[in-house]
């Protein structure tokens, strides 16, 4: 019998409903901020915008990032700590296709006037006509599947103007265990519970993120394996 963890599932995640509201999502929401702080995996997104500047010899009066599936906002504020201590001029704008997660956002980066949202699919028209210098995504990738990402990637290196910063998880069964006995003893949400062994089901082995990199004519990128069972994918165009 094959390992559950040899192929990337298809199992759909409770966040998957764009529907999903109230006290259900802000939980979760919640949640997902503490659980991310715990094991130190934002940081892969935060060092990968620094080796994104160093290997692309980025500078800019200004830049605009878009994060994608930015949750509840907790991602935007660190890259906005992260640009204030640059002293570097920025616009960010958080995209979700759930408006309830947006306006849950809205609340959570209220001190953030640097923080702007949309609430629209990544694959919408309004989204492709958007252009930016950096794509950031932090356990959002692992929603699609692998011809989505290839689309998405394909699209995001026409429209940004330096590159990507990808942060999600490596399919491997410790990882797997872990977050499921993690979350059992200490999640009150019924999503996270159901969500976090799921998404590592639904995540990457290095050589699938580079198929479809190679399929999406991305060839200027680093992978790197990082704590918390990340990989750490930087491109730029």
């Amino acid at each position: 019998m094959a390992s559950k963890f040899a192929q990337r599932s298809n199992e759909a995640e409770l966040m998957d409903d764009l529907e999903s509201s109230g006290e259900v999502i802000d939980q979760t929401l919640r949640e997902l901020e503490t659980i991310n702080k715990w094991l130190g995996g934002n940081h892969v997104t935060i060092n990968g915008l620094d080796l994104l500047m160093q290997k692309a010899g980025a500078t800019a009066d200004a830049l605009t990032i878009v994060d994608l599936g930015c949750g509840g906002g907790d991602m935007l504020m660190m890259i906005a700590d992260w640009a204030r201590k640059r002293s570097q001029r920025i616009n960010l704008i958080g995209i979700d296709a759930n408006p309830n997660i947006i306006a849950f956002a809205q609340r959570n980066t209220r001190n953030y006037p640097e923080i702007t949202y949309k609430s629209i699919n990544i694959f919408s028209e309004e989204f492709k006509a958007l252009q930016y210098d950096i794509a950031t995504s932090t356990l959002f990738t692992h929603h699609f599947n692998d011809q989505e990402l290839i689309d998405l990637f394909d699209l995001i290196k026409s429209q940004a103007s330096i590159g990507m910063v990808i942060n999600d998880l490596h399919r491997h069964w410790f990882a797997y265990h872990s977050i499921k006995w993690l979350t059992a003893a200490f999640s009150r949400s019924v999503m996270v519970r159901n969500d976090a062994a799921v998404s590592v089901l639904r995540s990457f082995h290095k050589n699938e993120i580079e198929e479809i990199l190679k399929s999406s004519g991305v060839s200027n990128y680093s992978i790197q394996w990082m704590w918390a069972f990340r990989w750490q994918l930087v491109a730029w165009f």
